[in-house]
């Protein structure tokens, strides 16, 4: 009975948003978006920082935010940054990282999580990165935790496989296994999402539960597998199988996501990742995106109530 008292948290514990790029134009993007309901953003520098300074972009952003009233009530925050490049072979990318666990803080009281791709060695298996893993990442780690930021690793293969990795070595339990063990900090977990685990036909609801303590963001991202494709084509006939979708179109049981979330004692976000889904694209984007919002916070409980006073 314990346990499901947990369900019983304002909604401020899982906060529903959506992924916005670092660009000029961010300012502008989250005052068009703010209104229609989105509680949190993750805000991605793509693969590289470049010339952009996160200071600077950390006042654009919190004025964003404070000057633009939230349709439900609930001010929006910035949950996450992200970094989507290959550490384990540019030296760059890994300056990077120091760079924005250091300004992570700069985005708010809510910003506690740098999320990025792990890297690798490219065309190598996943094994013969760890060492290199932990000499990038043992630094890293200690200066997140220095910080008071957490690294969270997503959990996409890049269109690599387990002998032959492409940019990201963290898409399988077995990495995760070994990168933790590897580099034992508790500031290192993982950017998970359902999504990417079907597309490799892993059922996500058993690794949820399995790794919950180790996630400490969400992308808000599911997928489609055509089942019938799949058996008369396999994987390798060339035909695609599986679809990236917005939640609310695709097959995961979001309910049961956010259940096994909140049992297991997760706080943070679920920022929807937007521009893959095949149906709900370019002039529709924002039409999926805000009904995966909608069917989010349906699933996390609808409107949050709170209890009566036993006073």
């Amino acid at each position: 009975m314990a346990d499901l008292e947990l369900t019983a948290m304002p909604h401020e514990d899982i906060r529903i948003g959506t992924i916005v790029g670092a660009g000029p134009d961010i300012a502008s993007y989250l005052r068009q978006v703010i209104p229609h309901g989105f509680e949190s953003f993750e805000i991605t520098f793509g693969d590289k920082l470049g010339d952009r300074d996160p200071r600077k972009l950390a006042e654009q952003v919190k004025r964003a935010l404070d000057e633009t009233p939230s349709s439900n009530g609930t001010p929006p925050v910035i949950s996450a940054i992200g970094l989507y490049g290959n550490p384990l072979e540019h030296a760059q990318t890994a300056k990077d990282w120091e760079t924005l666990i250091d300004a992570c803080r700069l985005f708010g009281e809510a910003c506690t999580v740098v999320s990025g791709f792990t890297g690798c060695l490219s065309g190598k298996p996943v094994p013969d990165a760890m060492p290199r893993f932990k000499e990038v990442f043992t630094p890293l780690a200690t200066r997140a935790e220095d910080a008071g930021v957490r690294i969270a690793f997503e959990n996409c293969d890049m269109g690599g496989r387990w002998e032959c990795a492409y940019h990201n070595i963290a898409h399988a339990p077995a990495a995760w296994e070994m990168m933790f063990d590897a580099v034992p900090s508790p500031s290192l977990g993982l950017e998970w999402e359902p999504c990417h685990q079907m597309c490799s036909l892993v059922d996500p609801l058993p690794q949820l539960r399995q790794w919950v303590k180790k996630i400490y963001h969400l992308h808000g991202k599911d997928a489609t597998v055509d089942w019938p494709t799949l058996r008369t084509r396999g994987s390798k006939g060339g035909a695609r199988y599986a679809f990236h979708r917005h939640p609310g179109f695709g097959d995961s049981n979001w309910t049961d996501i956010i259940s096994i979330l909140r049992l297991g004692g997760f706080h943070g976000a679920i920022d929807i990742e937007g521009w893959h889904d095949p149906v709900y694209k370019g002039d529709l984007e924002m039409t999926g995106q805000v009904h995966a919002l909608h069917y989010l916070r349906r699933c996390r409980g609808g409107d949050f109530v709170p209890n009566p006073s036993q006073a």
